[in-house]
């Protein structure tokens, strides 16, 4: 049986970190981004930072255009370029 591998990079414990907030990383991802978080203080930062921005997304009061009003808006923004030209 050959050996596990514990340890990652940066950049793969950033995307699992990135998955983790969207739910999508398995226990073992997990798993292996909590070992390099331990030992690295720029992925705690990345982990902390992007944690911080997911609860303002998720506290914020944004609302969106629904798709109606996104398409009637672009037909006004392309009668209103043809007209410049």
């Amino acid at each position: 049986m050959g050996k596990m591998k514990f340890m990652i990079p940066c950049d793969e414990a950033n995307h699992v970190c990135d998955k983790t907030q969207y739910k999508e990383a398995t226990l073992w991802e997990k798993i292996k981004l909590n070992l390099h978080l331990l030992y690295c203080r720029a992925c705690r930062e990345y982990t902390k930072y992007n944690t911080k921005l997911t609860k303002s997304i998720k506290t914020s009061n944004v609302e969106c255009l629904d798709k109606t009003a996104r398409e009637t808006m672009k037909k006004d923004f392309e009668k209103a370029l043809a007209e410049q030209e």
